[in-house]
Formats: C-alpha cells, structure tokens, sequence
C-alpha cells in the first residue's frame, strides 16, 4: 500500500510538473536529492561505526548481561507461562536488553529467534500464541534508554545538538511500551470473553 501511495505521488508530481513547464525544476531536485542521500548514507558509516563499537565494548564489558538480569524478572511478569530455562526467554532477554540500549540491528535477530522458540511452544502452529502476540507488542513499541540510530541521523543531518532528544525518547518509548503492553492485555481478555482461545 505504501508503495502505491509512493508511485501515486511521484506520478502526480511528474504530471503536475509537466503541465506547468516546470520539468527542469523536477530534474534538479532529483539530482540534488540523490546527491544529499549519498552524502547522508557516508556521514551514517562513521557515526554508525562508533556506534556499534561502544555497544560491542558494552556486550564484551558484561554490561548487557546486567541487563539481562535486570529485565528477568519483568520478563517473568510479562510472559508467565513461559518456562524459565526455555530458549524463548533468552532470546526475548537479548532483545529486550538490545533495544533498551538502542542497538535495533542486534535486537532484531534475537527477535526472530524468539518469536521461532515460542513458536515451538505454541498448540495451534497457525495461529499466534498470546506469548508471541505479547512479545511482538513489548518488541515493536521497545523502550529505549540511548537511541543510538536516531541520534546518528541527527548528528549526519547537521543537528547543533543530536543528543537532546535522549530525554524525550525515554519518556515516549516508555508511554508507548506501557500502551502496548495494557492493549496487549485488554485485547487478551477481550478475545477470551468472546471465546477466543485462553
């Protein structure tokens, strides 16, 4: 759908353009855009870099496995039925601990593995667990401390100060986590009262 509203868009610019005599103005633009997006992309390497190396000096200082620790027992909260010592609870505490420190790019093969250990767990193989549904609201609406890639944006777009939405991003992911995981529940009960599976 997003791809159609893309075409529609690009399509109707071309047409509107056209009709005006300003073609020249679109050829510019594009040329420009791809010039900025080139330049924007070598800027995101080195930012990128540093990046993804404090987040290894984190993994390798023992830092994530404090974390770990830390969301253990939210883990527990959030996904009772979920056996302690199962794969599924690792992988969930990779990504949990992942996207709390901003690392997206680590978070999501954890994520995968996660969502294929519940899988395992799940009786009706085509239809999604309540584990699995509750795991993807926590994933998709994360709460993060350090938003490693947004910060890296702002820094390659000339942002004066790209860290000064650490504050703002904080208190966001936490509302947004909060929601999803309330929604996570009311919808739970709401399929059960109207005979949906326990």
């Amino acid at each position: 759908m997003i791809n159609l509203i893309w075409l529609v868009m690009i399509i109707s610019s071309l047409v509107v353009a056209a009709l005006t005599g300003k073609m020249e103005a679109v050829t510019e633009a594009v040329f420009a855009s791809a010039e900025q997006a080139v330049s924007i992309a070598f800027s995101l390497v080195s930012i990128m870099t540093f990046w993804l190396g404090m987040m290894k000096l984190i993994e390798k200082s023992g830092l994530i496995n404090w974390v770990m620790k830390l969301l253990r027992p939210l883990v527990s909260i959030l996904f009772p039925r979920l056996p302690k010592d199962h794969p599924a609870a690792q992988a969930i505490l990779m990504n949990m601990s992942a996207n709390l420190l901003g690392m997206g790019s680590a978070a999501t093969p954890f994520g995968l593995k996660a969502m294929q250990e519940l899988q395992t767990l799940n009786p009706d193989p085509q239809t999604a667990s309540d584990e699995m549904c509750t795991f993807l609201a926590v994933n998709t609406s994360s709460m993060t401390l350090i938003p490693t890639t947004v910060i890296a944006l702002r820094a390659a777009g000339g942002s004066a100060n790209p860290t000064e939405i650490v504050g703002t991003t904080i208190i966001a992911t936490f509302i947004a986590c909060s929601i999803g995981v309330i929604s996570d529940r009311l919808l739970r009960k709401f399929s059960a009262h109207n005979g949906g599976r326990k």
